[in-house]
């Protein structure tokens, strides 16, 4: 938009010029220039820059303001004209008050002003409060009507950000274009980075590749159990231990039973499933015509899950500890391979296949777990407690899913274990 020329311009100037200075009066609306190096209320100390103007309307006056609420004095309601000019004030009068030089303005610019309060009023209701005034309307308001405005000085480049779309464009009541002011809006917020969480070395030396020798197979095994005799990356659990539960049994077993952790009772013998729930799984094993040396036994921990303030007991592992310590039986499971795996209790299933369904709806169902079936079923300790002919003949009845996918023989017998008939 072209700026006017002559007269209209001059008016304009002092029609925006109040705009400003109306900030010291009393009720009227008040701006105030912000400029990237100092605030001021008094447009001619402002640098020629892009300088956000912040446009704040009274809240504190019941009565508010509009442009028909003028400041008033002594003499009644300041209603600008031309009175003052044709009735100068004797030159022994002190200096004219700032307000009484409001008393002498042209029509132009009474129009300028009522539209631009007008504009003003309606932004405000809009819920707009800042505007954004052009580095040359600055430079002009810098200068009194009449002399020429130097050249507005650049700003410098400010850093990249989303450009905010420009508001309309404002348009004075009178003949008189007013200035193009943009509304700026808040640009979006940018997310910021987010540093990637470091690993946790739960990794272990690469293991020979499939297929392997027995020879191979067993010095893999032995390299795994040195390497779990010294862990130490659960320090709660490695200084409470008597020593490393690794796992007993044959390393080319068919079966592999897998529990949750260790006990007192296998912390001090430095062996899986001794205790009283181990003695049933011997049990267990031992009515499938197998033997504790015919299969594979391990728990996912290593190490005795500490108790602090309890003198005897056991703890439930956490899922935290059962992730770091996984990558052991997880290369327990990739050296023998077995052809299925028993998933002793609710807590086994969880840390194995991070299945949380729940041993009840589980049990009996078989899954899969890197190519090997696993068939989830209650853990011994479970049927000490619950020792009903039910929940025995349940456990019983997964074993004989497993024989059966192993293809070992099942005789009549062993198939009415468990059962009225039996007892």
């Amino acid at each position: 938009m072209e700026e006017p020329s002559g007269l209209a311009r001059t008016a304009f100037l002092e029609g925006v010029f109040f705009i400003f200075y109306a900030a010291r009066l009393p009720g009227s609306v008040g701006m105030t220039i912000v400029s990237n190096r100092h605030v001021t209320n008094d447009a001619r100390a402002v640098p020629a820059s892009t300088t956000d103007v912040s446009v704040s309307f009274p809240g504190q006056d019941p009565a508010g303001w509009s442009k028909n609420d003028w400041p008033t004095d002594a003499g009644g309601p300041i209603r600008p004209n031309c009175d003052s000019r044709r009735n100068p004030a004797p030159a022994s009068s002190p200096p004219p008050d700032p307000v009484a030089t409001v008393r002498c303005v042209h029509d132009v610019y009474l129009r300028l002003l009522d539209g631009t309060i007008h504009h003003l009023e309606s932004l405000r209701d809009s819920g707009v409060s800042h505007l954004r005034v052009a580095p040359e309307t600055l430079a002009a308001l810098a200068q009194r009507p009449g002399t020429a405005a130097p050249a507005p000085v650049p700003a410098p480049a400010p850093p990249r950000r989303p450009v905010a779309p420009s508001a309309p464009v404002v348009s004075a009541p009178s003949s008189v274009a007013a200035p193009v002011i943009s509304v700026p809006r808040p640009a979006p917020a940018l997310p910021k980075p987010v540093a990637p969480a470091a690993p946790a070395d739960t990794a272990l030396p690469p293991l020979p590749s499939a297929p392997q020798s027995p020879e191979e197979k067993a010095a893999a095994i032995a390299q795994l159990r040195e390497r779990a005799l010294v862990c130490q990356k659960c320090p709660n659990l490695a200084s409470s231990r008597t020593q490393v539960v690794f796992g007993v049994g044959d390393i080319h077993a068919q079966v592999m039973f897998v529990g949750e952790a260790p006990g007192a009772d296998e912390d001090a013998a430095g062996e899986p499933f001794v205790g009283k729930a181990g003695q049933l799984l011997t049990k267990i094993i031992q009515a499938m015509g197998l033997s504790r040396e015919q299969v594979y036994i391990a728990n996912i921990l290593k190490c005795r899950p500490d108790t602090p303030g309890q003198a005897a007991g056991n703890r439930k592992p956490t899922l935290a500890e059962m992730k770091t310590c996984s990558p052991y039986v997880l290369a327990q499971i990739d050296l023998i391979r077995p052809k299925a795996i028993v998933a002793l209790g609710g807590t086994a299933v969880e840390g194995l296949l991070g299945n949380f369904t729940g041993i009840m709806r589980l049990r009996g169902n078989w899954q899969t777990f890197r190519g090997i079936p696993v068939m989830p079923t209650f853990h011994p300790a479970y049927l000490l407690r619950n020792q009903s002919i039910e929940e025995k003949r349940r456990v019983w009845e997964d074993m004989l899913k497993v024989m059966e996918r192993l293809q070992m023989p099942i005789s009549d017998k062993q198939r009415a274990f468990f059962t009225k008939s039996t007892g």
